[in-house]
């Protein structure tokens, strides 16, 4: 088992728009990739953490899993339009994926 983290830096002010587009997006587009509720979370930074810091993370059991998701996406039109209406809302260049495996 892994964990898939996505992580987006959100713009002062506007991380409460962040979390509820990444919870649309999980809602009517990761549900057609196979990301039900019980495979992910969001969380955002706390303490320690940067505060404009919004975290996906998906449950998976291996990367071919994950790569088999991303080339689902490339089907799906609605994702790249929402890309586009979380862009006015992040700060440009921080997205970025980390992969852990689990080992307990």
């Amino acid at each position: 088992m892994m964990v898939a983290r996505w992580s987006i830096d959100a713009k002062f002010g506007h991380k409460p728009d962040v979390v509820n587009s990444l919870s649309q997006w999980f809602n009517d587009i990761g549900s057609q990739i196979g990301w039900s509720k019980n495979k992910y979370r969001i969380i955002t930074g706390s303490v320690g953490a940067l505060e404009s810091q919004v975290v996906s993370e998906i449950t998976i059991e291996s990367l071919t899993e994950l790569n088999d998701s991303w080339n689902k996406l490339g089907d799906i039109p609605q994702h790249a339009s929402w890309s586009k209406s979380l862009e006015p809302h992040i700060v440009s260049g921080t997205q970025k994926w980390e992969i852990y495996r689990i080992v307990e």
